[in-house]
């Protein structure tokens, strides 16, 4: 037997299991799994960004949990199970995968991707926008919601086209912080922050991930500053911006 689906017949038993004699198992719905769910996403996100290869090994198998809990409490309402849930979207890969399992000639990554997104237009979607969750934080929505413009054909054609258009966003902020409109400021903000998004597919950057980088290095930085403030007896509101300043220079020196 294939080791793959021994292993995956080995986690279904046990959830057979744990549904029908743990207590906390038994108890629980689609929605009290649903918040769970998404911490465990956002951890192997998190393993992901260290590289630890262990830690993602760890999360991946808490998320496949989840999917086989899902599927466990759908077929106990006869909605769907494992197997439906499998065949679907083997079904789906075989669709939009003509290139693969048809007759259609691609010559690269982005010809797929056009190709996938116009297949799901003819499965009866209304719009490329449509598959793009309203729940997804901003910064990672907004740079769904560009891939699957430019998949259908809407996008710059050129980096300095966009550098342009940062540049004139910023100009607008500008004039809105001049006139004080707080709900103008609040949109032109907003545009300046979609066309750096923008920028970041131009430069093959995922802004998400920059952010990120950019969030830790200011952890690392910020924490240095607060202990070495403590070893002199300080605390940040008792220091000049000039004495923290030769600290945060201290640990940009140190990499940090």
């Amino acid at each position: 037997m294939d080791p793959r689906l021994s292993a995956f017949e080995r986690l279904l038993n046990i959830m057979d299991d744990l549904r029908a004699k743990c207590p906390w198992d038994r108890e629980q719905t689609m929605e009290s799994l649903r918040h769970l769910t998404i911490e465990e996403v956002y951890e192997l996100t998190d393993a992901i960004l260290a590289c630890d290869y262990e830690e993602v090994k760890k999360e991946l198998g808490d998320i496949l949990l989840h999917i086989v809990f899902y599927a466990k409490i759908g077929s106990e309402s006869g909605k769907f199970d494992i197997t439906s849930v499998i065949h679907q979207v083997c079904d789906k890969l075989v669709h939009r995968h003509p290139h693969i399992y048809g007759d259609v000639k691609v010559t690269d990554a982005e010809q797929v991707s056009q190709n996938w997104e116009q297949l799901k237009l003819k499965e009866g979607k209304k719009s490329v926008l449509e598959g793009v969750p309203n729940s997804l934080p901003s910064m990672i929505k907004s740079m769904r919601i560009q891939d699957k413009a430019r998949s259908a054909g809407f996008d710059w054609e050129q980096r300095e086209q966009v550098l342009d258009k940062v540049e004139e966003e910023l100009r607008e902020l500008r004039q809105e912080i001049r006139d004080g409109k707080a709900e103008k400021m609040k949109d032109e903000f907003g545009d300046v922050l979609f066309s750096m998004v923008n920028l970041s597919r131009f430069l093959d950057i995922n802004a998400d991930e920059a952010l990120e980088r950019t969030n830790l290095k200011f952890i690392s930085r910020f924490r240095f500053l607060e202990n070495a403030a403590r070893e002199k007896g300080l605390t940040l509101k008792e220091m000049t911006l000039e004495q923290m300043d030769v600290f945060w220079n201290e640990a940009k020196a140190r990499g940090l």
